[in-house]
């Protein structure tokens, strides 16, 4: 009885030195496959392109909104129902056009929020920056569009 009892007892510990051992295995595989150079350059130049589109989208808002804003100065005492047609068409299209602008601002930024908040990304430290590059990427895009 005694022998079967430290049979099991090494079988078992056997057991879990084994899996213990496989998960440390399978730990360092996932990190050197998220955290390897390659895959971490990926990384910096996704956060790097979306950067790049958020500020162009930002630009692009502004560009917008100037052109509504002279237009709707040139007929500041007039209703807008007195407009020349032609005009009225060209600021409802240019409303749309921002508001999509800010939909696709909104919608890229919170994958770039969700995306830098899963881990801590070297790239956005000041001194651990990959060489060529001078500014560290933003952590967060902030605020979202509302109006």
């Amino acid at each position: 009885m005694k022998k079967s009892v430290k049979l099991s007892c090494v079988v078992l510990l056997t057991g879990i030195l084994l899996c213990g051992c496989d998960w440390f295995r399978e730990s360092k595989q996932v990190a050197q496959e998220e955290l390897g150079p390659k895959e971490l350059l990926r990384k910096y130049e996704w956060f790097k392109n979306a950067s790049s589109q958020l500020d162009k989208k930002q630009a692009d808002i502004k560009v917008y909104q100037k052109r509504i804003a002279t237009m709707s100065k040139d007929y500041v005492d007039l209703p807008r129902n007195k407009w020349p047609r032609e005009d009225r068409e060209q600021y409802n299209l240019w409303q749309s056009e921002v508001a999509g602008i800010k939909a696709s601002y909104n919608t890229l930024a919170a994958e770039y929020n969700s995306q830098m908040s899963k881990i801590n990304w070297r790239f956005t430290n000041v001194g651990e920056l990959p060489k060529g590059a001078e500014t560290p990427l933003p952590r967060e895009f902030k605020p979202y569009q509302e109006e």
